[in-house]
């Protein structure tokens, strides 16, 4: 089979419809008439949702987003069409990290402090969470637990609107199963990672599980939690073994992470700052599940680079592996389990072109009934499995 990657012919902004939260909310949920609805937001101060003073601070880009497009959206008209009620916004305070657990309290406009488990969870049938960090883990728990549906939009930014948000998620998840078939019940994946001249590869086990999809429908009366912008395959793997480099967030700092057993068990800079890398490593020997690989999720949609992961991560071509928890994904490891709560993050560790030029990933193969397959060149998917996916 000829699996030279062949560069995709990438749509840009001006290629997709505009934005339509009635249509985005209808496709996504299916609402029925009378369900109520209810708006999310982090601050650093929740007291400024009072009044919606937020408003008033510039930095806040992701905040105003969420009371311009979805509040005001709701209340201009969205509701009325689709029938809901309710549409009140909530903010509660900054986590501070991906995924770790959502604060019980929280401020309405009028200045006055609401309980999230006795106020809010339980008493609206779809939850939307527009925030700084993903909340999709803990608000997955307590869907689970209150019985709601709902989605997470964390930094949500103009390009997402026009294009991540714009898309058709029906077609998004017909996308989406293709290269889940494509990928499910692989025993393996062998990931090759080049960086200041050296080469190194990971292998994630995924023993022969079937794959999961990400694919922004959350429909029927399951409670669920979509993470939108959406269109990723991924696994939760059940071993890994080799190094990967990886670009820390804060500085651009990139170092080697050795992993054994499944988890990161240590970190060797390779360029940057030393002690960002001693730091981490210090937080590994601390808590060692913090270095637990608890995801491998490849690109499904052909979308524009946003400059966040949560929509850049859903690139065709793009792989990313995350580590720690892993309950909403399936995975075992709750937060219960981290030596300290506050160390319960899950966080993608995206490889693209744009995310991480100075890592390169030349190929990516699947092994699957004893064969390896190319899958992915050059942060390209290989033509065998663009064939597959067609």
């Amino acid at each position: 089979m000829n699996t030279t990657a062949q560069p995709l012919a990438r749509r840009s902004i001006d290629d997709f419809p505009p934005f339509d939260l009635a249509r985005l909310l209808r496709t996504v949920f299916d609402p029925e008439p009378g369900q109520k609805v209810a708006l999310l937001i982090d601050l650093e101060d929740p007291s400024q949702m009072k009044d919606f003073s937020f408003l008033e601070d510039a930095s806040l880009t992701i905040q105003q987003k969420a009371h311009e497009v979805f509040y005001e959206g709701l209340r201009g008209g969205v509701a009325e069409e689709l029938g809901l009620e309710g549409g009140e916004m909530f903010a509660y305070r900054v986590t501070g990290g991906s995924n770790l657990d959502l604060p019980d309290e929280a401020v309405d406009s009028a200045g006055r402090t609401v309980s999230l488990e006795r106020d809010i969870y339980p008493a609206y049938d779809l939850i939307l969470c527009i925030s700084t960090y993903s909340a999709t883990a803990p608000l997955t728990a307590f869907a689970k637990r209150f019985g709601f549906r709902g989605a997470t939009l964390h930094g949500l930014n103009d390009v997402i609107l026009k294009t991540g948000l714009a898309v058709d998620y029906a077609e998004v998840s017909r996308e989406a199963e293709k290269l889940r078939l494509a990928l499910t019940r692989a025993e393996a994946f062998e990931i090759d990672f080049e960086v200041d001249g050296s080469r190194h590869t990971l292998t994630v086990q995924t023993g022969g599980q079937e794959a999961q999809k990400s694919h922004g429908l959350c429909l029927g009366s399951e409670p669920d939690i979509a993470n939108l912008p959406a269109g990723e395959v991924y696994f939760v793997p059940t071993g890994a073994e080799g190094r990967f480099p990886m670009r820390f967030e804060d500085d651009g700092t990139i170092a080697l992470m050795e992993v054994t057993g499944g988890r990161i068990v240590k970190a060797t800079l390779i360029s940057g700052d030393q002690a960002m890398v001693d730091a981490y490593n210090k937080r590994l020997a601390s808590d060692p599940v913090t270095g637990e690989i608890g995801e491998l999720g490849f690109g499904t949609q052909d979308l524009p680079v946003s400059g966040r992961d949560i929509q850049d991560e859903k690139v065709l071509g793009t792989l990313h592996v995350a580590t720690g928890r892993s309950d909403h994904l399936g995975g075992h490891l709750t937060p219960d389990l981290f030596a300290s709560r506050g160390n319960a993050t899950h966080d993608d560790i995206l490889f693209s072109p744009t995310k991480t030029p100075e890592i390169h990933v030349p190929q990516a193969r699947m092994i699957r009934d004893g064969q390896a397959e190319v899958i992915i060149e050059h942060y390209e998917p290989a033509t065998g499995l663009l064939a597959a996916i067609a």
